[in-house]
């Protein structure tokens, strides 16, 4: 077995963290992807760092929280900044250790630094399968019922963007096989809307017999003004379940012909001989509310449903078999370091997040999988927030085990006991029995903006937050 591994990232982006068949969803089936958890080890308490696609992907580029590579949010916006060019990167650390570097699909880390210049020696574009497709005499694109997608009627499954970027991966995969070590990126565009799923995938799962997520119905009483106006900005604000059970079936369709071109990479590897020798990573961007709480995408909030994501990770020999690790980790931030480490390059001082490979490490002497050394793990989790399509607007929370708090700037704060209600339904932020609760998240959230330098964090800020001056 090499000393250093090949490394396989899978990222897709918007995935849900309760869509995944291992962590129990009433109706998806994902095969492959509880076969690779099952593999290796999966975390239950898995964050995105901010549920905006640029800015986390630069999180997980760079190892850092977007108040300090400073991408705050996406190219379309009023804050349209890309990040630092002088924080390291890890894919050019790879790259100046002797790694293969390649990327398939979505970059959307820089606007005009492509991802050559982070040490990818191949990259393949999406925008390549739009030429694929009309080859194929199919349409470019699908413009049927905007963003809440529809069925793709013309496409095999085999022509889809997902199957074209697997076959890409496999074809990457076998061009470099004995060309070691080698780390391949594959950034799928799905199951970000508009979801449009081939037969017989779009009709997999009936409308009627999916359940509402545990977030829907969300009267969004005692909650900020913008929840309410993101309904009313997509014209969704009336919508019952069976308005919304069609969209969510057409994404849990996605999820498995996402979850069926994973197996078909993860069976290359094993015919090439190569499954042993390479760290294999799952994960999302982040999360997607898809009907949850009565919205659509993921902006302007940090609930569960799209700060919360899939992680798993196989790396034969070294990652526990089957094991599910609690610990709560920032998937960006600390797979920035676990890349490093698994490499052996020396992980960069400005790196905010931890390798994951401490915590997945057997315990000698002990026979309980993924038991690893937990001496550094996080007491609770932390997101952020900056606004993105219709105006800036900041949010920080902090999560342990039962409550998370968030703090927003400009309206009424957030509290939610998780124990009671996994939905976050109910806005704790005022009840007089959580005072004590408040106040202690509160100071965490203070002691953590100071430890990662988060700029918003000033004098009126902290009055806020420390003397009871916020609602």
């Amino acid at each position: 077995m090499t000393q250093r591994p090949n490394i396989l990232l899978l990222q897709s982006d918007q995935h849900r963290y309760d869509c995944v068949g291992i962590h129990g969803h009433p109706l998806l089936e994902t095969p492959h992807l509880d076969a690779l958890a099952s593999q290796g080890t999966r975390f239950s308490h898995a964050f995105c760092p901010i549920p905006v696609c640029i800015p986390t992907r630069n999180s997980l580029v760079y190892g850092v929280w977007p108040t300090r590579h400073l991408s705050i949010a996406n190219w379309d916006t009023e804050a349209p900044r890309p990040a630092r060019d002088d924080l390291p990167a890890w894919p050019n650390l790879l790259a100046d250790a002797g790694y293969h570097l390649g990327l398939v699909g979505k970059w959307h880390v820089h606007p005009t630094r492509g991802p050559e210049e982070f040490g990818h020696a191949e990259h393949v574009p999406l925008e390549h399968y739009r030429d694929w497709r009309a080859a194929q005499g199919l349409s470019r694109h699908l413009t049927e019922n905007r963003y809440f997608g529809c069925t793709d009627a013309e496409a095999r499954p085999d022509q889809t963007q997902l199957a074209w970027g697997a076959d890409r991966v496999i074809e990457m995969i076998r061009a470099n096989a004995g060309r070691q070590p080698f780390c391949i990126t594959w950034c799928t565009e799905e199951p970000h809307p508009p979801c449009q799923p081939p037969e017989p995938y779009a009709s997999m799962y009936p409308p009627k017999e999916i359940p509402p997520w545990p977030s829907y119905p969300d009267p969004l009483e005692s909650k900020p003004y913008i929840q309410a106006q993101q309904r009313r900005s997509w014209g969704i604000e009336s919508w019952s379940w069976e308005r919304w059970a069609p969209i969510v079936g057409r994404y849990l369709g996605v999820v498995r012909l996402l979850d069926d071109q994973v197996g078909r990479i993860l069976a290359a590897l094993d015919e090439l001989g190569l499954a042993e020798d390479t760290l294999v990573v799952y994960t999302p961007d982040h999360g997607d509310t898809c009907g949850g709480h009565g919205m659509f995408d993921k902006h302007y909030i940090l609930y569960d449903d799209v700060v919360r994501v899939p992680l798993m990770v196989r790396w034969p020999g070294h990652v526990p078999a089957g094991a599910v690790c609690d610990a709560f980790v920032s998937n960006s931030l600390d797979l920035a370091a676990t890349f490093c480490q698994a490499a052996g390059v020396p992980t960069p001082a400005t790196f905010q997040g931890q390798s994951l490979l401490p915590l997945m490490a057997p315990i000698p002497g002990t026979a309980i999988p993924g038991a690893g050394d937990t001496t550094n793990a996080r007491d609770d989790i932390y997101a952020t927030y900056f606004g993105n399509q219709f105006g800036l607007y900041s949010q920080r929370m902090v999560r342990d085990r039962r409550w998370k708090y968030i703090y927003n700037a400009t309206a009424e704060d957030e509290m939610y006991d998780l124990a009671t209600d996994p939905g976050e339904v109910r806005n704790r932020a005022l009840d007089p029995s959580c005072a004590q609760d408040l106040a202690r998240l509160r100071q965490r959230m203070v002691d953590w903006m100071e430890a990662s330098e988060d700029p918003l964090l000033n004098t009126w800020i902290r009055g806020q937050l420390l003397e009871g001056r916020k609602p």
